[in-house]
C-alpha cells in the first residue's frame, strides 16, 4: 500500500530527528553534491583532457620539425576553441556548488540539466532516465529545481529494489507547474546486465525521503511521494539578476 506523506507534517521548528530544519536541508544538499561529485568532476576533466592532448599533438608535430605557418596557427586556433570550452564548462560545473539564489531556467531545460549529469551513473546501475516534460517557455528557480530533481531521481533510484525506469512529467498551468517524478520497475529480462550492475549501489550514501523533504522545505516547494512517484508544485519564477556577459 503506497503511504502519502505531505512536506508540510514537518514541523517548522525542529525536524523528528531532532535537527533543524536549516541544518538538514545544509545535509541533504551536501548529500546530493557527494553524489553528483563524480559527474561533475567528468564535464569538468573531459575538456581539459581535450586541449592537453592537442597540445602533445602539436609538440610533437614541433618536435618532428617546424609545421607551416597555416597549419601551427590552425593547431592554435583549435587549441583556443578547446579552452574556451573548457572554461565554459567549468563555469558552469560551478553553478551546481555555488549557485545563483535567483537564477531562473526553462522547466524543460532544468530537468534536462539534471538528466544529462546523471544518466551515466544511473545507466551502470541499471536505471533509465527519461526527460518527458513539455518544451514550454514555463521558467522556474534553477537552485531550487536542480536540488529537487536530483534529490527526487536520487532517492527513488537508492528505494527501488532493483533497475527501473524514471521518468519526468509535468503539467503546467499560469502561475505553477505539477511536476512528478515516476520510477517503474524493469521487466526482470529487459536488461540482464542490470542485475548484477546495481549491486555496486551509490557511491556515497543514499538519499531518502527526509532529505528530499527538507529541500522542499528550504526553497518553499509543496510535494508528497507514494511508493513510485515523487510530485512537487513549483511556482513559476521571474528572473532579477541583471543580464551578464559571459567570458571570451
Amino acid at each position: 500500500m503506497s503511504v502519502v506523506t505531505s512536506s508540510q507534517g514537518v514541523a517548522a521548528g525542529t525536524a523528528a530527528n531532532g535537527r533543524r530544519p536549516r541544518s538538514q536541508a545544509e545535509a541533504a544538499r551536501y548529500g546530493v553534491l557527494r553524489r553528483l561529485a563524480p559527474a561533475l568532476k567528468h564535464d569538468m576533466v573531459v575538456n581539459l583532457q581535450a586541449v592537453a592532448m592537442m597540445a602533445e599533438v602539436l609538440s610533437a608535430r614541433l618536435e618532428k620539425g617546424t609545421p607551416s605557418p597555416a597549419d601551427f596557427e590552425a593547431s592554435v586556433s583549435k587549441m583556443n576553441r578547446l579552452a574556451r570550452d573548457a572554461v565554459m564548462t567549468c563555469l558552469k560545473v560551478s553553478t551546481w556548488i555555488s549557485p545563483s539564489e535567483d537564477e531562473s531556467v526553462r522547466l524543460r531545460d532544468g530537468v534536462d540539466e539534471c538528466v544529462a549529469l546523471l544518466r551515466s551513473a544511473f545507466n551502470f546501475r541499471g536505471f533509465s532516465l527519461a526527460n518527458e516534460v513539455p518544451d514550454n517557455e514555463f521558467e522556474v528557480s534553477r537552485v531550487a529545481l536542480r536540488h529537487l530533481v536530483a534529490a527526487s531521481f536520487l532517492s527513488l533510484a537508492d528505494a527501488a529494489p532493483g533497475p527501473s525506469h524514471l521518468v519526468a512529467t509535468a503539467e503546467v498551468s499560469p502561475g505553477f507547474a505539477v511536476l512528478t517524478i515516476r520510477c517503474t520497475p524493469k521487466p526482470q529480462d529487459e536488461d540482464g546486465l542490470a542485475v548484477d550492475a546495481i549491486a555496486a549501489g551509490p557511491n556515497y550514501r543514499a538519499l531518502d525521503w527526509s532529505d528530499v523533504q527538507a529541500l522542499a522545505i528550504a526553497e518553499g516547494i509543496e510535494l508528497f511521494r507514494t511508493q513510485e512517484q515523487i510530485v512537487m508544485r513549483v511556482p513559476r519564477m521571474v528572473a532579477t539578476t541583471p543580464l551578464q556577459i559571459a567570458p571570451l
